[in-house]
């Protein structure tokens, strides 16, 4: 098969895109044939060797999927080979095979394309987990989404909306906002200049949002803590503009606020259970056409490298995927 590896960190152009052997599954495994893999911005800082986990060398990038079983180890009875499935591998995406635990496989609905699903389980499962777990967002409350035109902004404002919340969201250029419009938001700011503070402050009546939902970090991060309601929850996703901030504690005593930690990933680690739960909210969301993955950008598994530096460049609304 063909596939993207990684012997060395360094930049996505100094992977290695080559004929690997097809992976056999084993016990609790599922070989997915790939038709689609998504792209994301972890798999970049993961290449470069800066994500907080570090693959072992060489690695096939590529944390989610989509395709039909292809082989099944021992042990697996929730999928038959054949069967039009999504998954989330622990790396291995970008190829032609991917493996997957079973638990983290799950069937594509019948409306749903193999690009579309391969764009859901990373950032909607992110999102559900943040407004719905971590924030225990309520209906009528007001959700600020930064980035918004992002993959994980895409899914907030979305979700936000199917949960009642009134959503507000930031993002850089006419084009951009124009998205976050078409995805339910009810307010628009361009973030770039500063004066979206004043903006959200006058769309809340100076009262701020009950719940900001942050992935950029740095300077957005810092700003959005003057914001945010008495009581209310800032959302840490992550840090897409390179710094990492941090908060006087007397800010978070004065308002009663809270900062709120979004890890997905090492939340579905300690509790099995809780990754089919959430998928099968999620399904009942697109099924009543609450939810809908945008793929704005696709590209053929031999141009990966330039997917993701379309990616870093923010030339991506929505999500980009790859197709075999």
């Amino acid at each position: 098969m063909k596939a993207w590896q990684v012997h060395a960190f360094g930049e996505p152009e100094q992977m290695s895109f080559a004929e690997a052997p097809v992976p056999d599954p084993g016990p609790r495994q599922v070989r997915i044939r790939n038709r689609a893999a998504a792209l994301n911005f972890f798999d970049i800082l993961q290449i470069q060797g800066k994500y907080q986990v570090r693959p072992q060398l060489p690695f096939t990038p590529g944390a989610e999927v989509a395709g039909t079983v292809d082989a099944v180890g021992a042990d697996v009875s929730n999928v038959h080979p054949g069967e039009r499935v999504l998954a989330l591998t622990p790396n291995g995406g970008y190829a032609e095979y991917s493996l997957a635990p079973a638990s983290r496989v799950f069937r594509i609905p019948d409306r749903m394309g193999m690009a579309e699903a391969a764009a859901l389980p990373v950032v909607y499962h992110t999102s559900l987990f943040a407004l719905a777990k971590r924030a225990s967002i309520r209906s009528e409350e007001c959700l600020l989404v930064h980035a918004g035109a992002s993959g994980v902004g895409m899914s907030a404002i979305q979700i936000g909306k199917a949960m009642g919340a009134r959503v507000i969201a930031t993002a850089g250029g006419e084009e951009k906002l124009a998205f976050c419009r078409e995805q339910g938001a009810d307010e628009v700011f361009d973030y770039r200049p500063a004066a979206w503070l004043e903006q959200v402050k006058a769309a809340t009546g100076g009262r701020g949002a009950d719940v900001i939902y942050d992935p950029v970090g740095g300077d957005v991060f810092d700003l959005s803590t003057k914001c945010l309601a008495p009581e209310g929850r800032l959302l840490v996703i992550g840090f897409s503009s390179g710094r990492i901030p941090g908060i006087q504690a007397n800010r978070i005593l004065l308002k009663n606020i809270s900062i709120v930690g979004v890890h997905w990933g090492q939340y579905v680690n300690d509790h099995p259970g809780y990754l089919a739960e959430t998928h099968a909210a999620l399904a009942r969301m697109y099924a009543e056409e609450k939810i809908r993955p945008v793929v704005s950008r696709r590209f053929p598994l031999n141009c990966a490298h330039v997917g993701l530096r379309e990616l870093t460049g923010r030339r991506v609304l929505g999500k980009a995927v790859l197709e075999m």
